[in-house]
């Protein structure tokens, strides 16, 4: 898998950007989950989730929100935004956000939804 590479958050965040990042942030709170996601297509359609932990069942909160994307008809992406903790995207999280949408930036945002970080393309 290839290496992703994250760089310091813009200035200004698009306001469409700011809204997945809204999504993705709500998602975590209404779920407490570890991380909370949302995508948008490049219909303008959002898709938000959260991070799925079963026992026979584990998906990153973009996976799922990409899943989401898929099943709904998404034929690719514009953006996506990730909520976390974490100090970097995972990398099967980028993956799945690839699959469908090979130029998409992930936004890395902090519990309080600033944006921290950028994976571009």
């Amino acid at each position: 898998m290839a290496e992703h590479v994250e760089s310091a958050a813009p200035q200004d965040i698009d306001p469409e950007d700011a809204k997945i990042v809204t999504l993705a942030r709500s998602a975590r709170a209404r779920t407490g989950a570890a991380e909370g996601a949302a995508v948008r297509d490049t219909d303008g359609r959002t898709y938000a989730a959260c991070t799925v932990e079963l026992p026979s069942l584990r998906l990153t909160a973009l996976q799922v929100a990409v899943a989401m994307a898929v099943a709904s008809g998404a034929e690719g992406l514009e953006a996506a935004a990730v909520v976390t903790d974490a100090d970097a995207v995972g990398a099967e999280s980028v993956a799945a956000v690839r699959d469908v949408g090979a130029k998409a930036p992930v936004l890395r945002a902090d519990a309080r939804g600033d944006v921290v970080g950028v994976v571009e393309a």
